[in-house]
């Protein structure tokens, strides 16, 4: 068979937001034996009053694609208790994952009455999220990818770029600068291109250690014509939309409308298919982790990433199971991706989970060794491309469902208060470097440095007091546009 660097010159990575892999994909396939997704009898506790089973509501409107609503709680706190509920210690033992709803009916940000019960025991059908569903049964769908760390969305974004999360279990409060070396600045060194597409905000900008590389940073319609063109990079990483604008987000985050992710997942499929580099592509859609939505799947004891054992977690656990779909014209059409056993019967097994990105991306385009202990022992993806040679293609094209947003939904959608993911990436972005004002002569570079130092040593400028999503919105683009002075 062919190493995995004579299939693949260019990986391409769409993550998405906080959905659990049962809440998806748990109907993908029913009854196959292989598959671990959900039968029907799935239930969880409410404290005192019976169980909630899993449930479908096979609307398509826009309150039936906006499930959960409010948005579930996903703390680190919050995410011990789905797993291990009421009476146990976190930590200790296999999580029986029956804490989601007893979670979700403590949550404070609405009134009590908001939090309908069976919110988070909801999920998905393949008939409401046809490209996701499409491209699993036409490729690979992987039932054992686990989020990094039961923790939020930043947490588990930087495992994705740097196979550690510092040491931070939440977004906030944010903690600038991380200087986490990153897999993109392993790129660099081994003169590999890379870049990252982002529809309003990267929250990759975060890391310090990019801003010497701000040439890297593309709007996503720049994805769609660099593939189009056969340009794309060796690796690129896509980012959703996170904030409403012209447009609603399309990240998927709860309560967003899961359907416009669907929509983004069509179009960056269908932009890699008909690239002149198709046949020697791999896409990998996933999610940044599962944003408080139920799982039957327990994660297990993880490595890791280094020997520091922060207070009070040391990242030693994996987080809530999270969908992942591989694609690739050297994929077997109806796989379902598990890691391959050890190479030695006395070592441990290891799922996937988002530091396998980088392990592929390290084995692929020879980048050396590992960022940390986690994706040292991170299986790659290389047994997924079983085939010898190109001979999937897949669906020229796939369609999404189509959906028409009215002017009182993206309104309303305006008007919201912000998320916590919103609320980290608005106060994240008063924090960026003005570059807007450089005088001739005047190195950037040397700005970015001066303003670093600050940040060690403790000087933060304070984040405005913006209550709405638009006005979360309109602040962050203008601060992103002084910083990439676009």
């Amino acid at each position: 068979m062919a190493a995995l660097s004579d299939k693949i010159e260019h990986i391409v990575v769409l993550m998405l937001e906080n959905r659990s892999f049962d809440s998806v994909l748990g109907e993908l396939y029913p009854g196959r034996p292989d598959f671990d997704g959900l039968t029907g009898n799935e239930t969880n506790p409410l404290h005192g009053d019976g169980a909630i089973p899993v449930w479908n509501n096979p609307g398509l409107d826009s309150r039936s694609m906006s499930i959960p609503d409010p948005d579930p709680g996903e703390l680190w706190n919050d995410i011990n208790m789905q797993l291990y509920g009421l009476e146990r210690k976190a930590g200790v033992g296999v999580p029986p994952m029956d804490g989601f709803v007893d979670n979700y009916v403590r949550q404070q940000d609405q009134p009590a009455s908001a939090y309908d019960p069976k919110a988070v025991m909801h999920h998905y059908t393949p008939q409401q999220l046809p490209a996701l569903s499409t491209l699993a049964h036409a490729f690979a769908v992987c039932d054992r990818w686990f989020a990094s760390a039961p923790c939020q969305t930043w947490p588990n974004r930087f495992f994705l770029h740097c196979a550690t999360a510092g040491g931070y279990e939440n977004n906030s409060p944010i903690h600038p600068p991380y200087l986490m070396r990153t897999i993109f600045n392993r790129m660099s060194e081994q003169n590999r291109d890379w870049h990252i597409y982002y529809h309003d905000f990267p929250q990759s900008l975060t890391l310090s250690d990019l801003w010497a590389h701000l040439d890297r940073f593309k709007p996503f319609d720049d994805f769609l014509k660099d593939a189009a063109q056969g340009d794309l990079p060796a690796y690129a990483f896509i980012e959703p939309r996170y904030f409403p604008e012209a447009e609603l987000p399309n990240d998927q985050h709860p309560p967003h409308h899961v359907g416009l992710g669907d929509e983004l997942i069509a179009k960056v499929y269908n932009a890699v298919r008909s690239a002149p580099t198709w046949d020697k592509t791999l896409l990998i859609v996933t999610y940044d982790e599962h944003g408080g939505l139920y799982d039957h799947v327990p994660p297990p004891a993880a490595v890791p990433p280094d020997d520091s054992r922060p207070h009070p977690f040391a990242f030693d656990r994996y987080g809530v199971r999270v969908p992942a779909v591989l694609i690739s014209p050297y994929i077997k059409a109806g796989t379902v991706l598990r890691p391959p056993a050890p190479a030695q019967p006395d070592l441990p097994a290891y799922p996937f989970d988002h530091t396998s990105v980088i392990a592929t991306l390290r084995k692929c385009f020879e980048l050396g060794g590992p960022l940390t202990h986690r994706d040292a022992v991170a299986p790659d993806l290389e047994s997924v491309l079983a085939l010898d040679a190109p001979d999937n293609p897949g669906p020229e094209s796939i369609q999404p469902l189509p959906y028409t947003v009215s002017d009182t939904e993206l309104q309303a959608a305006l008007d919201a208060p912000l998320n916590g993911f919103q609320k980290a990436i608005h106060e994240v972005a008063a924090h960026l470097p003005d570059l807007s004002t450089l005088q001739a002569g005047e190195s950037a570079f040397s700005v970015i440095e001066d303003h670093i130092a600050l940040f060690v040593h403790g000087l933060f400028k304070a984040a405005p007091d913006h209550r709405t999503a638009q006005e979360a919105q309109q602040y962050v683009t203008s601060q992103l546009k002084n910083f990439l002075k676009t």
